[in-house]
């Protein structure tokens, strides 16, 4: 078989696969690509989190420990209540949440995992100061797991690795001459900062959005996240990468996004009263 009419059976069928492998994300309806078993995934994310129980030191602050199981636990049955009464498929319906706290004060920084396996940094207390606070950073993670983005990360790697494959294959090893001829990963450099970074940080965009979301359905003040993001940017003190070369947003396109749709997801997405 000659190779124009390989790649052309090789197309076709890649084409069909990605076609059934579409879904969108809940609520912004954003189309994704996944091509990665969310089981496995959250299966894998379990194991990883004990590890990090063992090896990280857990802090002894029961108080916002509490704090945050607390709204974690208004978060899950809120988000479990709108795509309810939305007669949507519950997203977190198969998570099995868990939070921790980790003594780290020089770290500000909080995680959701797939599956709902969540860490607070005591370091980020610094930026969030107070509950609705804490809700605004923890409804940012959580939207991260609920819309599946690290499915969809992982998905378009693969995605991304195995096309780079073929492509290689079929031009003779061109890219890998690139590679060779350059002494670095240049193509996959050039992949990261042109395909997978504006990418992640559409993805961070949306999970600020969808935090907000969640965090109002829960009962908190959305209008605490723009002053969280305010607090960040003084103490990064301009320390951050041009926005091109970072997988999230600038602090300041952040707040003047989260500025933009607040009272939108004030009007759209009350309180939610559970009986």
């Amino acid at each position: 078989m000659n190779r124009r009419k390989f790649l052309s059976y090789v197309g076709c069928g890649c084409g069909s696969f990605l076609l059934s492998s579409c879904t969108t994300a809940p609520i912004t309806e954003r189309k994704q690509l996944k091509i990665v078993s969310e089981a496995k995934l959250n299966a894998r994310a379990a194991a990883v989190y004990e590890k990090i129980k063992e090896k990280e030191k857990m802090s002894n602050d029961k108080n916002t420990l509490n704090e945050i199981k607390e709204i974690g636990k208004r978060m899950e049955n809120s988000i479990s209540e709108y795509f309810y009464r939305a007669g949507l498929e519950d997203p977190t319906l198969n998570f099995e949440w868990e939070y921790i706290l980790i003594d780290r004060k020089k770290v500000r920084n909080a995680w959701c995992m797939p599956g709902g396996k969540i860490a607070v940094y005591t370091g980020i207390l610094d930026a969030t100061k107070n509950t609705d606070g804490l809700a605004a950073v923890m409804g940012h993670e959580i939207a991260h797991a609920v819309a599946k983005h690290s499915v969809e990360r992982a998905s378009r790697v693969t995605l991304v690795n195995t096309g780079t494959q073929l492509i290689d294959i079929f031009s003779g090893g061109k890219l890998s001459q690139v590679n060779s001829t350059t002494g670095m990963n240049t193509v996959g450099l050039i992949t990261q900062l042109g395909l997978l970074n504006p990418f992640n940080r559409k993805q961070e965009s949306e999970a600020d959005y969808l935090g907000m979301i969640f965090s109002s359905l829960s009962g908190y003040d959305i209008r605490e996240t723009v002053k969280i993001w305010e607090r960040m940017k003084e103490l990064n003190k301009g320390k951050e990468p041009p926005e091109f070369m970072s997988t999230h947003p600038s602090s300041d396109n952040r707040i003047k996004d989260l500025k933009d749709k607040m009272n939108g997801v004030i009007l759209d997405y009350p309180p939610l009263v559970i009986s």
